[in-house]
């Protein structure tokens, strides 16, 4: 991975960097070729028209014939001169050349050339002879044969008083130092290409190492997790989408190994709450069956044996419920009905239980009647399961309230409060958690599993309502759930994969 995501950084950023240079330095050549050509070009309409005015001025009284004769050592002199002036250095010289009517040149002027002046027999090309002998200049470009630089040219005809053309100059240039400027251009911006692409790759590999760096250790993370191995973590550096991935993955490792530790509580906790009935009903069946109980005892078994069969049949309707909701099978028919006096025939089934530990027991309810929207039977075993909790961890003597009122929100507050032990600041989070049982409770609930909580929340969830606890630890304990009030509410059935936002 690591090698792919480099090359996948290193390949982007060659080809946009290549690729930016590439485009600087056509524009950059473009640029410098226009200058470099237009600076040039009036350097040369300047001198070939200073030529032409001083050689013609003196011109006037030749004829055709008689203009190689008198194109005598003074207008030698002079061309000399200007070419000598106006030649910018060694590498980029200019040339003027002096033909007959005819075209054929007789002079050529070269500065800096110590051959200088020299015979050459060569002859104008045909577009120079055909724009001159026409009376007009000449402004373009000519490429010799010989395999010279291209050059730019500029020519006139010199013609005497009568207008006839009695000779021609041409002045040309190679351009040379365009060439080099070019070349020098083209080495510095590859030069320095080089040196950002070197930049680049080095700047690659350390965002590449600082980005793939914690996803191989969420890599070998993940293969521990998947050996049962829930103890790795993630570094977490920065404050980047990588950190928060890094967080996210700590994160959930944190809660695979607290289920993990539920898990194996929940199956703990199962096997012996199985077991342990089990063992007590096939005790007591057997001591009644082999006659070691006697008769007039054994009513008194029977009954401890219907009770543990009660806390079986409870324990694997607790184990069905939770295999339907994850499954999303259980379903929930909405209808109206009355919570207050739910709430009575609840505490009614509680009776002797609630004698058990002497507790004080006030129900308050804001009206006789207070109709809610929900599914009846699952309202029930929330209500339930709260209300048996709630006397189960009562302190003897204690209280227990039942307080059902109208809400702000338009709803219906149902609080169950008992006086106990509550519930621990560090337990709080973790309450409605699958298998999940605090240590205090673990002490004071022998029968539990860790589900009906659970269990309760889901089924509160499924009709996007609240449930929530609040406790002081050593006092008191308080759970809360809403219900939908029947004006509020829509006619309609859920399931429990439906979860409020």
């Amino acid at each position: 991975m690591f090698k792919s995501v480099f090359a996948k950084y290193v390949t982007a950023f060659m080809t946009i960097i290549t690729f930016g240079f590439a485009v600087l330095l056509l524009i950059m050549t473009a640029i410098v070729s226009r200058y470099s050509t237009q600076v040039k070009t009036e350097l040369l309409d300047h001198v070939a028209q200073i030529i032409e005015e001083s050689v013609s001025s003196e011109s006037r009284e030749v004829t055709p014939k008689s203009f190689p004769t008198v194109f005598d050592s003074s207008y030698k002199e002079t061309l000399d001169r200007m070419v000598s002036v106006f030649t910018s250095g060694e590498d980029d010289k200019m040339t003027v050349w002096v033909a007959d009517a005819e075209g054929t040149i007789f002079y050529t002027i070269a500065a800096n050339d110590e051959s200088n002046p020299t015979e050459d027999t060569g002859s104008f090309p045909d577009e120079l002879l055909a724009a001159l002998q026409s009376e007009e200049g000449y402004s373009g470009t000519w490429d010799p044969k010989n395999g010279s630089p291209r050059l730019l040219v500029r020519a006139a005809g010199i013609r005497n008083r009568e207008g006839e053309l009695c000779g021609m100059i041409a002045v040309c240039s190679s351009n040379l130092r365009f060439g080099y400027m070019l070349e020098d251009i083209s080495k510095t911006v590859v030069v320095s290409a080089l040196l950002v692409l070197l930049a680049a790759l080095i700047a690659a590999y350390f965002i590449t190492e600082r980005t793939v760096y914690p996803l191989r250790r969420m890599r070998r993370a993940a293969r521990e997790f998947a050996s049962g191995n829930f103890d790795e973590r993630v570094t977490v550096q920065g404050k980047d989408e990588v950190a928060e991935l890094a967080a996210a993955f700590n994160q959930m490792a944190d809660s695979l190994k607290t289920l993990e530790t539920m898990r194996n509580s929940f199956i703990a906790s199962v096997s012996h709450d199985l077991r342990t009935p089990m063992t007590t009903i096939a005790g007591f069946i057997d001591g009644i069956r082999d006659g070691v109980i006697p008769p007039d005892q054994q009513e008194h078994y029977l009954e401890i044996v219907s009770m543990e069969v009660h806390r079986l049949s409870r324990l694997v309707t607790q184990l069905l419920d939770l295999s339907r909701i994850e499954a999303g099978d259980r379903k929930f028919v909405m209808k109206h009905f009355d919570i207050c006096e739910m709430a009575r025939l609840i505490l009614i089934s509680l009776e002797k239980k609630i004698d058990e530990k002497h507790l004080d027991v006030e129900f308050l309810c804001e009206e006789d009647r207070m109709t809610v929207h929900a599914d009846r039977d699952a309202i029930h075993q929330v209500l339930y399961n709260i209300c048996h909790n709630a006397i189960k961890f009562s302190r003897e003597g204690g209280s227990l309230r039942i307080r059902i009122e109208s809400s702000k929100d338009r709803k219906i507050l149902v609080a169950i409060r008992n006086e106990g032990e509550g519930i621990a600041a560090e337990d709080l989070p973790f309450v409605f958690e699958r298998f999940y049982k605090g240590d205090k409770s673990r002490n004071l609930d022998k029968s539990g599993v860790g589900l009906g909580l659970f269990i309760s929340k889901t089924i509160i969830s499924a009709h996007e309502e609240r449930i929530w606890v609040e406790s002081e630890a050593g006092k008191n304990c308080e759970f809360f759930f809403t219900l939908q009030k029947p004006f509020l509410s829509l006619h309609r059935t859920s399931d429990t994969n439906h979860r409020p936002e």
